[in-house]
């Protein structure tokens, strides 16, 4: 049964997937998705299985591929095109978490003390190229 799959992406969290399956199946092709439910159960356990895999029919494995390379995996602006760095002008954005700040160091250590998620941290964006935050 391996056989008539093939493996067109691996994906930490299931969200992740999700996203990416619903992109492929919007252009017709059917996606089957491996080990979700049990990364689902305890995300933890996503690098013990690989992470949820996506898989394809072996006949629509080219234009599968072809469709994920088209997402691009960094940020886009409200028009849909790839955010510039204000530093160096790059298209390689990332959106980061910052501990950088007094008040979110604070939450951050209170939230991990109370064994919680952390509940304030200051999202901004990064370059890959110039390591500028903005």
């Amino acid at each position: 049964m391996e056989d008539i799959f093939e493996l067109v992406g691996v994906y930490q969290y299931s969200s992740e997937a999700i996203i990416f399956k619903g992109k492929l199946e919007s252009e017709g092709i059917e996606v089957f998705m491996k080990d979700n439910y049990t990364i689902e159960a305890n995300p933890l356990y996503s690098n013990a299985v690989g992470g949820v895999k996506l898989l394809v029919s072996k006949k629509d494995y080219t234009k599968a591929m072809k469709i994920i390379s088209q997402v691009s995996e960094y940020s886009l602006d409200d028009a849909s095109e790839l955010m510039k760095c204000p530093n160096c002008g790059a298209e390689q954005i990332d959106l980061v978490t910052s501990i950088k700040d007094l008040k979110s160091l604070f939450a951050f250590v209170f939230s991990m003390f109370l064994v919680l998620l952390p509940f304030y941290t200051k999202h901004k964006y990064k370059c890959e190229k110039c390591k500028f935050e903005f």
